[in-house]
């Protein structure tokens, strides 16, 4: 795919220092991937002109960087694409695209490879020459507006409010906020939101115990345990005093719910906010009910002739939407079944303006998507447009390699507090997002707490540091960046830098376009490792006795791009960018 490189306005500033745009350099922005495309686009179009070829271009040429750098700098498949409509052979027609596009700016040779890949060398002074433009930019590299005017309802967490938020729930906190800063960063209007879930079986399990806990009796067989109970608890006696117990019972117990929830959501927006997550909005479900908003959409769902009436109860016609059976919405007994609130709330975002509604929802809830989808038809939208669902898979605490069983009913969960109180904010957010939402993560806390290369937050944090430790000591001897020459940057390590800092507004792309902010994460320890490789083999600052020369401005500014990529993919990863280690 082409992913271009444009930029925008999200990412606070950063601590570098930017520098102006006016070096007296010729930037040739020709070598960002997008205007590539456009080089190799315009070649071909001259010279199906130049041969009286007639030629049905694509919308976007792709160009790729080849797993092996020694292929080149950039790869495109164009002449396997277009040689079936001249009917020639691929090889040789990429040839001729190659001979014709030999003299191009920063090109230095162009080679045919394989079934007819044409591989793309550029001048490394050529390369180097976006430098500049990266520490401009700042902050806003990598940031773009393929998403503008786009709504995003972004729905995450949002777990019951009977238990502290356990793993697979901060999980999704950081995978959640993550993505939300990554979609703003490419142009998109991000609301952050909590569905709270006041309403329904599990919360009245939920007041019995905690009224069974101050009452010295055993918790409900169906009911919560541990010590956050007690807790809650102590703390309802404490503002009403034990005569609250004396209360007839409905009374009593209506007390332990409504302000017990109030006490365990507040002490869950309390350890959210503590892990840095925010939310916009925290909507509650009891509301759906109570402003009529389910039979809202029931009456919409009925005109539009997806809802019937059979054995007493109100039912919506799901499997004309592909589902595996039709869903009952109102029970015969006149009590709402769970998806009634799913239609509500999804009509509720739509009217609020939202183009699409994401939700994150874990494993257990894997169930769900088809009925959902059948529902966003039902409606007369487009699953997978107007709804995504993002499933997230089990998160493992591993002790000594054997996974530590955990239940939120029987108290044994390992709240966010935990992981954030054994391995701090910063290794407890990357670790939960460096991987897909889509595989099961082991999270050893004796690993994630190591201050060593092992741990990966530590590499990338490390890097950071070393920058900013590498730009004051080039400040120690007068080292300025004002005559940056892009073709003193040669070495091979300069070459792989230069390299890797211009991916980095194709993976903010990727990781927005996919849902997938563990590929910031991976690109960061990449970028890392490509920099602690560079920093072993070029030296920024002169040897004892030795003059400043001009290639140490040149090192420095490819220094100061570095430190500005790894900042700002941290930050979009809601990580600290430290500058000591």
């Amino acid at each position: 795919m082409l992913y271009p490189l444009s930029y925008g306005g999200y990412i606070e500033n950063s601590n570098i220092e930017a520098i102006p745009l006016d070096l007296g350099l010729d930037l040739r922005m020709d070598l960002t991937p997008e205007q590539l495309s456009k080089l190799i686009a315009d070649s071909v179009k001259q010279l199906a002109e130049n041969n009286g070829f007639e030629l049905s271009l694509p919308h976007e040429i792709a160009v790729e960087r080849p797993k092996n750098r020694e292929h080149g700098d950039w790869s495109t498949n164009i002449a396997m694409q277009l040689a079936k409509q001249l009917g020639k052979n691929p090889r040789e027609f990429g040839q001729e695209i190659a001979d014709f596009m030999s003299d191009s700016d920063g090109v230095d040779r162009l080679e045919v490879a394989g079934p007819g890949f044409l591989n793309i060398f550029l001048y490394t002074a050529s390369a180097a020459s976006i430098l500049p433009e990266v520490v401009s930019q700042g902050s806003s590299y990598g940031s773009s507006e393929i998403f503008s005017g786009q709504k995003m309802n972004l729905e995450f967490v949002s777990a019951n409010p009977t238990g502290p938020i356990h793993l697979g729930g901060t999980r999704w906190a950081a995978m959640g906020d993550s993505l939300a800063r990554i979609l703003t960063s490419q142009g998109a209007d991000v609301v952050r939101e909590y569905y709270f879930n006041d309403h329904g079986a599990q919360i009245d399990r939920f007041a019995r115990s905690l009224f069974a806990r101050a009452s010295g009796a055993e918790a409900p067989e169906d009911g919560y345990g541990g010590e956050y109970i007690t807790e809650i608890s102590d703390r309802i006696l404490k503002r009403h005093g034990k005569e609250v117990l004396e209360y007839p019972h409905d009374e009593a117990l209506e007390i332990f719910r409504a302000e017990g929830v109030e006490m365990m959501f507040a002490d869950i927006k309390k350890s959210l906010s503590d892990f840095g997550v925010e939310f916009d909005v925290y909507f509650h479900e009891n509301s759906l009910h109570e402003s009529k908003a389910v039979e809202k959409a029931i009456n919409q769902l009925r005109k539009n002739g997806h809802i019937f009436d059979k054995d007493g109860a109100v039912w919506l016609r799901s499997t004309e939407f592909g589902d595996d059976n039709d869903r009952v919405v109102i029970k015969s007994d006149g009590e709402p079944a769970y998806i009634a609130a799913d239609l509500a709330y999804y009509l509720n975002k739509r009217e609020r303006g939202f183009d699409r509604a994401i939700i994150m929802l874990g494993a257990d809830h894997h169930g769900y998507v088809q009925r959902m989808m059948a529902m966003c038809s039902a409606f007369g939208d487009t699953p997978g447009e107007n709804l995504e669902i993002l499933i997230g898979q089990m998160v493992n605490l591993m002790e000594n390699g054997t996974p530590v069983r955990m239940s939120k009913r029987a108290g044994t969960v390992i709240p966010l507090e935990v992981l954030v109180e054994a391995v701090g904010v910063d290794a407890a957010r990357y670790a939960l997002t460096r991987s897909s939402a889509n595989s099961n993560l082991d999270i050893d806390l004796k690993a994630l707490a190591k201050k060593t290369n092992d741990n990966p937050v530590f590499y990338v944090q490390y890097a950071h540091a070393r920058t900013i430790q590498v730009e004051n000591n080039a400040a120690s001897f007068g080292i300025t960046v004002d005559e940056f020459e892009p073709s003193l940057l040669k070495h091979e390590t300069e070459n792989a830098l230069i390299a890797k800092i211009v991916e980095f507004p194709a993976i903010l792309k990727i990781a927005a376009e996919n849902r997938e902010p563990h590929r910031v994460a991976r690109y960061l320890e990449e970028l890392a490792g490509t920099y602690h490789r560079w920093y072993d083999n070029c030296r920024v600052t002169p040897l004892a006795g030795k003059p400043v020369e001009p290639v140490h401005g040149s090192r420095l500014l490819l220094n100061r791009a570095t430190t500005v990529v790894l900042a700002n993919g941290l930050r979009l990863l809601g990580v600290s960018a430290p500058e000591r280690m």
